[in-house]
């Protein structure tokens, strides 16, 4: 499945990579793209792997970005 994620806080590209680092290391998760220009985070993952979105969002969360949507 995939899911766009809005943000807020993600201005640079440093802060994206961090968001795209920690985000990578959720258990399900298959690609991220993180994009500070629209910002969003783009998330392709196992819909069956259970907790996964909340995992997603805590991951951003834990960088100091916050999740809109």
């Amino acid at each position: 499945m995939q899911k766009k994620i809005y943000v807020a806080g993600m201005f640079d590209a440093d802060t994206a990579s961090k968001v795209d680092a920690a985000v990578k290391g959720v258990a399900g998760v298959t690609n991220v793209v993180a994009n500070p220009d629209k910002s969003q985070v783009l998330v392709d993952f196992d819909e069956g792997t259970a907790g996964v979105e909340d995992a997603i969002n805590n991951a951003i969360s834990s960088t100091g970005v916050e999740v809109l949507a």
